[in-house]
């Protein structure tokens, strides 16, 4: 049996002093596609940001696990070295950056960054042609005056080209018309193979009927309630989130 790619263990968040997340376990092997659903304010955009180093976001206690390493004490860029990724709800424009120089670099800085440098223009253009993108992107600044889905699109790029062990994705179907929502998804599962543990954080099944996810955790006041397959989300679906809510405690209010 394939040994854990990513372990979250134990995992609680603070957030000023207020624990929003508490005590969270999830293990992913390589080639798993996890989805963590819940409603509003439930915690799951505080997991994802405090797996990966956001100074906002505490972790009081637990552990997190990169291909049987402990990272939990790692700064933000060491993290993403040790091959953690985190695509972003809102991504930040970055005006006179521009999008190839901004991936170049990130690329440089990687563990393997001189080898992968060689074949950068190979690759990018090949990701283009995945998420449908026109070459002249890469001259734009990075995410100022994009659309909605070309942020998020180049969130998946970002992802693409730098080849992470550990993928999150905080809520990237947000704001997608169906046509984007296609392509970011199709770019998702071209990338996410399986040498990738894939987490991502959504509120709808309409991501999940093209990303195919194997596991499906639900959050509720920073504590995963139920846990189960694909069924699952097609349940919460249908049936929202009141048939849980009832034996979840009220729910602490968080990012």
């Amino acid at each position: 049996m394939s040994k854990p790619l990513f372990e979250i263990k134990d995992i609680h968040v603070n957030i000023e002093d207020k624990e929003v997340v508490k005590g969270i376990n999830i293990k992913i092997l390589p080639g798993e596609k996890h989805a963590i659903m819940g409603p509003n304010g439930s915690g799951k955009s505080s997991l994802v940001n405090a797996l990966m180093g956001h100074p906002n976001y505490e972790i009081t206690e637990g552990e997190i696990i990169v291909d049987g390493k402990n990272v939990t004490d790692l700064e933000t860029n060491e993290r993403a070295r040790e091959g953690m990724f985190l695509g972003m709800q809102y991504p930040l424009a970055i005006p006179g950056v521009t999008v190839s120089n901004f991936l170049r670099t990130a690329v440089k800085s990687h563990p393997d960054g001189e080898a992968r440098v060689k074949t950068f223009r190979k690759d990018l253009k090949r990701h283009f042609k995945v998420l449908e993108i026109d070459e002249s992107f890469a001259t734009r600044y990075v995410n100022d005056g994009f659309s909605g889905g070309e942020k998020k699109r180049l969130e998946i790029l970002q992802m693409g080209i730098l080849r992470p062990k550990v993928a999150m994705l905080d809520e990237t179907d947000s704001g997608l018309d169906i046509d984007a929502l296609q392509v970011v998804s199709k770019g998702i599962n071209e990338f996410c193979d399986e040498n990738v543990a894939l987490l991502m954080v959504t509120h709808y099944q309409r991501m999940l009927n093209y990303v195919n996810p194997s596991h499906i955790h639900v959050f509720m006041n920073g504590e995963i309630v139920k846990s189960g397959g694909p069924e699952l989300a097609l349940e919460l679906e249908e049936k929202g989130y009141d048939w849980l809510q009832k034996d979840v405690p009220e729910k602490v209010e968080a990012q």
